[in-house]
């Protein structure tokens, strides 16, 4: 009884650990276009590049869904925010942005990195971004 329970135990552990096919085509149909249309409006709104990259521990679609939340409001926002030098200038500090998961929701800044943490539940949005560029 005890080997059964280690091995389904361990099983499920390692389902867990792997985003599965469903995942997979989710991160590629959804959340990589999300990401894609957000670098090239940041770009064309703030004159600098950004890199967004949701990180391999994104395992549940609603993980990944916080990632494409974040890529979303990146594209929503860029082109109102950026609209002088000061601002650009603000902005144009973030050279990348990585989405990862963890137990709270927050944005950290550090040498031109961005590190938006999502607890599956909710996203790093626009202002969460912007209040911490800015200071």
């Amino acid at each position: 009884m005890k080997r059964v329970l280690i091995g389904l135990g361990l099983t499920l552990a390692s389902v867990t650990a792997f985003a599965g096919k469903a995942e997979r085509e989710y991160m590629k149909d959804s959340v990589q276009p999300a990401i894609k249309e957000a670098e090239t409006k940041f770009k064309a709104a703030c004159g600098c590049a950004l890199k967004i990259v949701a990180t391999d521990s994104l395992k549940t679609q609603d993980d990944m869904a916080q990632a494409k939340n974040t890529a979303n409001s990146v594209t929503e926002n860029a082109e109102k925010y950026c609209s002088d030098d000061a601002s650009k200038k603000a902005m144009c500090q973030l050279k990348t942005i990585e989405v990862v998961k963890g137990k709270e929701t927050k944005f950290e800044f550090k040498g031109g990195k961005g590190t938006c943490t999502t607890d599956g539940q909710s996203y790093v949005h626009w202002d969460m971004i912007t209040r911490e560029l800015d200071k």
